[in-house]
């Protein structure tokens, strides 16, 4: 090796052997050149042209067989331009039949584009058999990181991260200032290469929709600024065509962004991920949750909303159309937070505030701008028409007064929230607590903006304990013998009897009324109550304990 040493990862696409001066008019690029040098011009001059030549078409190399016409070594003029020029230069100084050099290489050439061929026939492979399985997009993602060795990114238009796959590499390094880093990354064409920053990306969208980007970072370290191989490209393409895809199969369901939020919330109620990758991800989607104070919120339909309806489908439209209901009250708040159905009935939602002072400014904000949502939408299960600044603007109808009626809470939504947490490893307590306040607060028909803890009363905090043992064994106790009674005549029903006597304050003849009995047949019920139960029906106490063991039964029944 005479020069050019610093050019020796330059990539050879093919070898040539030629003997005449002028060979570089023929060749392309990336071309090993062998020859001994018999044809070379014989002063320096030419010598100089000739390598310059070579180095201006963009050969890889330049290997030249002492013996037929230079002897000892290669003239210094030729060694000195190959290195001005970053020429890689080999004297051979042994007779080399040439054609076992171009066997070699060619072989290895013819192996690699096998090698990228049948890379490139798994790419599709994998790729089809995701389209056809419908695979989320954090699949899609994974497994592009997976045949690349390289980490890979999806982004939606604002530069908010939706998926990623580290490939082994530290997350925090990957994702620490994504926006400010991903907006830098400008590359020309739909799918292009930025040298500057090491990114291959193309653009995901279809039917002229675009919705996002998808990078995939080249780091390897013996290519420079070369662009990474053909196989990386159509990768990611191959991968930014499954995620189109699936976005157009499933147009219909949640967002993207909203299945990512969805899937955050599961892990802090279910503890499936670490609490610092939720953090991560969410500052990534652009929603900060550390240092930040936490509250969170559950909306939901009360029990006696919607029961009946007919077909999933219509249940589904219904609580599609309160998440995008809670999710644009959080917007017309100018709130922060994660926000996702919890289940067929409740939506909940993680706010992130400043700090502990906003925390009631922040809750009644809220809960004004899903009430004007929700009567700009109409019946629930009807989508909006309006936009974002349709309500309470000029004419509109504004927020509902308290105490008309059923406008307060239009379609018979409950707001709840839980006690407000200083970190993220807290916050699954607060998620809990309003889960828990708004299912208590089902029957509960007070004009209450946002119900919180304070508010459930008695039956709200047997509400809470309905899965304590031993409120059911209190239950059981109480009521457990007018239950068998019961089991065993189903024309009776003594318990509705009880309840009626009980929820009337003890006024037998307003109980009757309730019951629909006349007040001889209701005083003969009471009477076989009081054998069955050993109680004394006339006693405040016994009827207290009752009372008690009644609404936590319609707790402990309550689904």
């Amino acid at each position: 090796m005479l020069a050019g040493a610093a050019s020796l990862d330059r990539a050879v696409r093919w070898v040539h052997v030629a003997e005449v001066p002028d060979i570089a008019t023929l060749l392309g690029g990336g071309e090993l050149v062998l020859m001994t040098g018999i044809g070379l011009p014989t002063d320096d001059a030419g010598l100089r042209a000739f390598v310059a030549d070579l180095a201006d078409v963009g050969v890889s190399g330049l290997v030249v067989e002492l013996g037929r016409r230079f002897t000892g070594t290669l003239p210094k003029v030729m060694v000195a331009a190959a290195e001005r020029r970053g020429l890689p230069l080999v004297e051979l100084r042994r007779a080399t039949p040439f054609v076992r050099i171009t066997e070699a290489v060619h072989a290895l050439i013819v192996d690699a584009q096998l090698t990228e061929l049948r890379a490139t026939e798994e790419i599709h492979q994998r790729f089809t058999e995701l389209s056809v399985e419908g695979a989320e997009p954090g699949d899609v993602v994974h497994q592009a990181a997976a045949l690349a060795g390289c980490p890979v990114v999806l982004e939606n238009l604002s530069r908010q991260v939706l998926a990623y796959d580290t490939a082994g590499e530290s997350a925090e390094l990957l994702l620490d200032g994504w926006e400010q880093h991903s907006r830098r990354i400008q590359p020309a064409g739909r799918t292009a290469y930025d040298a500057d920053s090491g990114w291959l990306v193309t653009t995901v969208g279809a039917r002229g929709q675009d919705w996002g980007r998808l990078l995939l970072r080249w780091s390897n370290e013996l290519s420079g600024s070369d662009p990474p191989p053909t196989r990386l490209t159509i990768l990611v393409e191959r991968a930014a065509s499954t995620l189109a895809l699936g976005r157009l199969i499933r147009r219909d369901a949640e967002g993207l962004e909203r299945q990512i939020h969805r899937t955050l919330l599961t892990a802090l109620l279910d503890h499936s991920r670490p609490v610092d990758e939720v953090a991560l991800r969410a500052r990534a989607l652009g929603v900060a949750l550390e240092r930040h104070h936490l509250v969170g919120v559950v909306v939901r339909f009360r029990a006696d909303d919607g029961g009946a309806e007919a077909g999933t489908e219509a249940a589904q439209a219904r609580l599609r159309d309160l998440a995008e209901a809670v999710g644009q009250a959080l917007r017309d708040a100018r709130l922060t937070g994660l926000t996702s159905a919890l289940d067929d009935q409740a939506v909940g939602a993680l706010l992130a505030l400043r700090g502990v002072d906003d925390e009631e400014r922040a809750l009644s904000a809220f809960a004004a701008a899903l009430r004007r949502i929700r009567l700009d939408a109409g019946p629930p299960g009807r989508p909006r028409t309006g936009g974002p600044g349709d309500q309470g603007g000029p004419g509109g109808p504004g927020p509902a007064a308290p105490g008309n009626g059923g406008t307060a809470r239009p379609g018979g939504l409950i707001v709840a929230a839980g006690s407000g947490v200083g970190t993220l490893r807290e916050a699954r307590r607060s998620l809990i607590e309003a889960r828990q306040v708004a299912d208590a607060a089902r029957h509960d028909r007070r004009d209450v903006a946002v119900f919180r803890l304070p508010h459930v009363g008695l039956a709200g905090l047997l509400h809470l304990l309905r899965e304590e043992p031993r409120l059911q064994t209190f239950v059981e106790r109480e009521l457990g013998a007018l239950l068998a009674y019961d089991a065993r005549h189903p024309r009776e029903q003594l318990l509705g009897t009880l309840r009626a006597y009980l929820e009337n304050g003890r006024n037998k003849s307003a109980a009757a009324t309730a019951a629909h009995l006349s007040r001889p047949a209701f005083y003969e019920r009471l009477a076989r109550i009081a054998r069955i139960l050993d109680a004394d029906l006339d006693s405040v106490d016994a009827c207290l304990s009752l009372h008690v063991a009644l609404l936590a039964l319609d707790a402990v029944r309550d689904t």
